[in-house]
């Protein structure tokens, strides 16, 4: 019955700027109502009187501010701090909406425009995408930011090495800085007027995902700030899709792209209080694909993030309206439908109300990876590597920058991260994308670990005190696998590990100091109770050669047999979780089919479908209900695509109240029916609806199909 929960639990929800429409009501725990416009009070109400719990999202970087922008609300122009290029353009989100530089009164107007949210009733509020580009920096507002911070006058961020990764710090500080005031200011608001503080998360791309796409944000630094209360994960299609290299082919790789994001970002709360929603979008911003490509790729996304069974909370969707009242592909988001434009497929409508209920049980104790479940391996990615993600016209000394390799590097394949990260996912080794700075923010957080790959070609230690811990961490057991050959430009800058620019030493120097050793060892070396192998490779060349692939592979393989264990390498990532097993199987690594007997019920098809073999191609992902693994006393759902509001039991009848969707074909999957139970639906109306029932032979299961009437239904059993 864990189907069935109070919506005060908040497992799943979703975003949404257009008013309630019975028409796509998907019955989640929470809605986020978008913007902050005039339409806002309303919507909010709406939402409220349907019975759900009400959080605002709202854009922290860019969104309608044009009476901030104009003077309006202080009498000061404040164009000088939209985001702006080298060439003066304004970086921007459409007509008079730039990104912003955040400034104090920036963070003060934006604070003080939420109130009337939370003078509506909402009880979070969410701030969307701090981002800051890369290529940005230009703006007065900036320049005046950057000699407040540094002391020092503004130069290009394309001067050299030095000032490329200050401004980039710089910007990620400037959001931090802001989010912390707005944050401060909401609560205290609330608590003061209402006596109660209001949430405040911050939905954000991953780590790996704004590296990719060269956006400056706070990531590990919003640990950082007391006043936040957790995260949603923006991982969806168009993130995961973004290509990258593996032995030497550049391609799409959804599946495995999206398990490390959600990774890095269930790492992002580890060790503390916070909440984490992880997304997924039935379908991207893109809207050229057609429904095929969407819905392979939604899988794709959702699979691998139930891969990550730490966290059991998901926005299921956002902008529902535009998934089942659009029509793709279409040449434009807000532009004319084309010829071949089509309304969303009736299966997958199903699909995806089944897989919205389904996410609201995930909370499940029980969980094991069923290959290399006791490698507990992790790769180390740092806030520091989105500071150097491109490279200026000269180094700190004045020599040009300009290669083949180093644009490679600096490209949206971020072949130094995937390098090392591709060849173990693509093995079946469940890997932790470790964000290596919450050594300093979490009492022993590498301690679950005993492998940690590590590089620092492409980020830095942002602090002596990650070094130590690192140390500190192979002396008391842990196995260090460090990849690099100290190719990095970035080690030239003045920092603390050069002394400000006046030594020779590098990152990885300081490291070896600490572990006493040469940095020369290929094979392991101990340093205490633990360890130390080194390749020296950059990651990136990891990425554009099989013969480096598989010598990257054996070295790690060598190290873990040296330990006893075993890397059982697999084209699969697959995971028993609770009566769950989640299946990915991955194409490029071998065309090994992986074929599953027992009792299951297919959650990947609209109808619920019994299987007693199943078997998964490369490239395919699915989810199946394990009905070995499920509850065995009383009647058990397994499946639903309307939401359960109730079930009760007396003697041999079952009565269960369901809210479903309007007009979409709906199936309710339970077990433990006795064969040739009669059921009777009917609406709230007490009107018989038609129904049929699919009893599988030789089984209790017993899936019913019927139509949604928009509101609650009762479904007896006798």
């Amino acid at each position: 019955m864990s189907f069935i929960r109070e919506k005060t639990q908040e497992l799943t929800g979703y975003q949404e700027i257009e008013p309630w429409n019975p028409a796509i009501d998907v019955n989640v725990d929470f809605v986020m109502a978008y913007g902050n416009d005039p339409s806002l009070v309303e919507r909010i109400q709406e939402f409220k009187e349907r019975g759900y719990v009400v959080h605002l999202m709202t854009g922290i970087a860019w969104g309608d501010y044009k009476d901030y922008l104009y003077g309006k609300w202080d009498g000061q122009d404040h164009w000088s701090e939209a985001q702006r290029r080298e060439s003066g353009e304004i970086v921007g989100h459409g007509v008079d909406t730039p990104y912003m530089v955040p400034s104090v009164a920036f963070a003060d107007y934006i604070s003080e425009s939420l109130y009337k949210a939370i003078d509506a009733g909402v009880v979070a509020i969410h701030l969307e995408e701090p981002e800051f580009w890369d290529f940005s920096g230009y703006s007065e507002g900036f320049k005046k930011e950057y000699e407040l911070y540094y002391r020092n006058p503004w130069q290009s961020p394309q001067e050299n090495l030095e000032v490329h990764y200050q401004a980039a710090e710089l910007k990620a500080y400037l959001y931090a800085r802001t989010i912390r005031r707005v944050a401060d200011r909401v609560k205290e608001y609330s608590q003061r007027k209402y006596g109660q503080a209001v949430r405040v998360y911050i939905p954000t791309h991953s780590l790996i995902n704004y590296t990719q796409w060269k956006i400056m944000s706070p990531e590990g630094k919003l640990n950082e700030i007391p006043s936040l209360d957790g995260f949603i994960a923006q991982v969806w299609t168009g993130t995961s899709r973004t290509p990258n290299m593996y032995r030497g082919k550049l391609a799409e790789r959804t599946f495995e792209t999206a398990y490390c994001e959600y990774s890095v970002m269930q790492e992002l709360i580890k060790g503390t209080n916070k909440q984490m929603w992880f997304l997924a979008d039935p379908i991207e911003d893109n809207p050229q694909y057609d429904w095929s490509d969407y819905q392979k790729n939604y899988f794709e996304t959702v699979i691998a993030s139930l891969l990550h069974p730490r966290v059991h909370q998901y926005e299921i969707c956002p902008w529902p309206n535009r998934v089942f009242n659009g029509l793709y592909p279409r040449p434009t988001e807000k532009g004319p439908a084309a010829d071949n434009s089509k309304p969303i497929p009736e299966t997958y409508r199903t699909q995806l109300n089944n897989m919205f209920q389904t996410l609201g049980n995930m909370e499940q104790s029980q969980y094991h990876y069923l290959h290399n479940n006791d490698l507990r391996l992790g790769v180390a990615l740092s806030d520091t590597a989105l500071y150097q993600r491109s490279y200026p016209d000269r180094d700190t000394f004045g020599t040009p920058l300009s290669t083949e390799a180093l644009d490679f590097y600096s490209s949206d394949a971020f072949p130094m991260f995937y390098g090392m990260a591709l060849p173990l996912v693509k093995n079946g080794l469940p890997i932790r994308c470790v964000q290596i700075d919450n050594v300093l923010r979490v009492a022993n957080y590498l301690a679950d670990l005993d492998y940690l790959v590590l590089s620092y070609d492409f980020m830095k230690p942002s602090a002596p005190a990650v070094n130590s811990e690192i140390a500190a961490w192979v002396q008391n057991g842990g196995t260090l696998l460090y990849v690099g050959n100290e190719s990095d430009p970035y080690n030239q800058i003045p920092a603390w590990w050069n002394d400000g620019g006046r030594s020779q030493q590098t990152p990885w120097s300081h490291l070896q100091q600490l572990l006493g050793i040469d940095g020369n060892q290929h094979q392991q070396t101990p340093v205490g109770k633990g360890s130390v192998s080194v390749l020296k490779e950059t990651p990136a060349a990891i990425c554009e050669s099989s013969t480096l692939e598989e010598a990257y592979r054996t070295w790690l393989a060598a190290v873990i047999a040296a330990n006893g264990q075993e890397w059982q390498q697999t084209n699969t990532l697959s995971l028993q979780r609770g009566p769950y097993l989640v299946v990915g199987v991955m194409k490029e690594t071998n065309e090994e089919d992986h074929r599953f007997k027992g009792r299951f019920v297919d959650l990947s098809t609209p109808e619920f479908q019994y299987v007693t073999e199943v078997l998964v191609k490369p490239g395919e992902t699915r989810l199946f209900y394990d009905l070995d693994c499920g509850v065995d006393e009383g009647v058990t759902i397994v499946g639903t695509t309307g939401r359960v509001l109730s079930m009760t039991t007396e003697g041999t009848q079952t009565q269960l109240t369901v809210k479903t969707g309007q007009q979409v074909i709906s199936y309710l999957a339970l077990n433990h029916v006795v064969r040739g139970t009669r059921v009777v639906i009917k609406d709230d109306a007490g009107q018989v609806l038609p129904c049929q029932v699919i009893n599988p032979e030789e089984t209790l299961l017993q899936v019913i199909q019927y139509v949604g009437t928009g509101g609650e239904v009762s479904v007896q059993l006798n």
